[in-house]
């Protein structure tokens, strides 16, 4: 039995799109809690982190205009993975944007290194989300989140004493869109990258072996950062940033179970679920599943 807490993260203002503050409310609805009950868990559900409302900012306001909101509300959710994973818990943190994982891979890493360990992170998503202010065409803050974990950008997202995760223990997985800065990134911070087309090439569950094997090299614990729109969208609607190309509804589970097996996952975050984009809630249930694989659910 694991002991898991929910907990809801309705941030919108990462992003261009509205909507997506609203995703922990439809995977709480498509039934969350109950799946994991039926798993054997036991489930705190500690609602959601208080976000301001985007209609309360001015109308013009865009990008890195929300960047100190982003920060205060990242701030909060520190506080929160920290004390779950301090108590030996299992955080399961539902979006909104994926600006939050700056906020809740750091409390996760906190909590690590508070007992003298460190943590593996496994990236998935269509998109590297290793922008800088200084890098991102749009600034929107839910690209820049990894950059900001490695201990570059904005310090106002830096929530650890250097970075919360080290380059050699970091890997993107499914990535098919990039800006220019974020391949430069790339490049230089040094972490590992498995585009679509190295999934093509050598099969997802290589992929997904090497990038465990190696991010828990040393570690002793793995987060994985988990975005929807890594997905095709035929499978996955309810996503403000569609690309083509991505994961079958299998494929996503396979990542899902293959971390589970690893024993050593120590939370994750389930992002970017926009339920004014989905079609009949399908793409909530679908991460109701893959939280559930990750939790140990399988076929048989």
């Amino acid at each position: 039995m694991t002991h898991v807490d929910l907990i809801g993260v309705p941030l919108d203002l990462g992003a261009s799109r509205r909507g997506v503050d609203m995703g922990p409310y439809a995977v709480r609805a498509a039934g969350l809690r109950d799946v994991l009950l039926a798993l054997g868990h036991e489930v705190r559900d500690h609602g959601n982190v208080a976000v301001p409302d985007r209609g309360t900012f001015p109308t013009d306001a865009r990008g890195g205009d929300f960047l100190p909101t982003i920060a205060a509300v990242c701030s909060e959710l520190v506080a929160h993975t920290e004390a779950s994973v301090t108590e030996h818990r299992f955080p399961v943190v539902l979006g909104g944007d994926h600006s939050l994982a700056a906020g809740s891979v750091a409390g996760a890493s906190r909590a690590m290194r508070a007992r003298g360990e460190t943590m593996g992170l496994v990236w998935v998503d269509a998109h590297g989300d290793i922008n800088t202010p200084e890098t991102s065409p749009s600034g929107n803050v839910h690209g820049m989140p990894v950059a900001h974990l490695l201990g570059h950008g904005d310090s106002r997202l830096h929530f650890t004493t250097g970075p919360a995760v080290r380059p050699e223990h970091t890997f993107l997985v499914g990535i098919r869109d990039l800006d220019p800065g974020e391949r430069a990134h790339l490049r230089a911070y040094g972490v590992h990258v498995f585009t679509m087309h190295d999934i093509d090439r050598r099969g997802l569950s290589d992929v997904m072996d090497e990038a465990i094997t190696l991010a828990t090299l040393g570690t002793a614990g793995l987060w994985v950062s988990y975005d929807v729109d890594v997905q095709d969208p035929v499978h996955a609607p309810g996503v403000g940033t569609p690309v083509a190309g991505g994961f079958s509804w299998r494929e996503g589970h396979l990542v899902m179970e293959l971390l589970a097996e690893s024993g050593l996952l120590v939370g994750l975050d389930l992002v970017e679920v926009n339920p004014i984009l989905d079609v009949s809630n399908r793409t909530a249930e679908l991460a109701v599943g893959l939280v559930s694989s990750a939790l140990g659910k399988r076929i048989l």
